[in-house]
């Protein structure tokens, strides 16, 4: 993780970067100590993720292991030495769907601690 001062990067990935890693971005709208992008694997997302994006972010969220594979076959170099976390939320949520929103917090607290969001 970065020093103290610099706000931690946290990259979100899913297929089309519409719903879910776009609401993970949201829901760090304005966080102090986080900044948060988002991007698709698909070639129709909105956002397709680059090695640039994976090269600017300290911390790499799916949504599916599918999106880990993806990531390693594409950019297997980009990703050397950075953290991945599959935060395990299938494609079932429209864009700030409640639910959602509790399981994105839920899930990233159990890997970046109770105080994120």
């Amino acid at each position: 993780m970065p020093e103290s001062s610099a706000p931690a990067k946290l990259l979100f990935i899913c297929s089309q970067n519409r719903w879910r890693s776009l609401t993970a971005e949201r829901l760090f709208d304005n966080h102090p100590a986080y900044e948060a992008r988002s991007a698709g694997t698909e070639p129709g997302a909105r956002v397709r993720v680059t090695a640039g994006h994976l090269g600017w972010a300290d911390v790499v969220l799916v949504m599916e292991r599918k999106h880990t594979d993806l990531l390693r076959q594409k950019f297997g170099d980009a990703l050397e030495g950075k953290r991945i976390i599959n935060l395990r939320i299938p494609d079932k949520f429209q864009f700030m769907d409640h639910i959602l929103q509790d399981l994105l917090r839920e899930r990233v607290r159990e890997h970046l601690g109770a105080d994120v969001l």
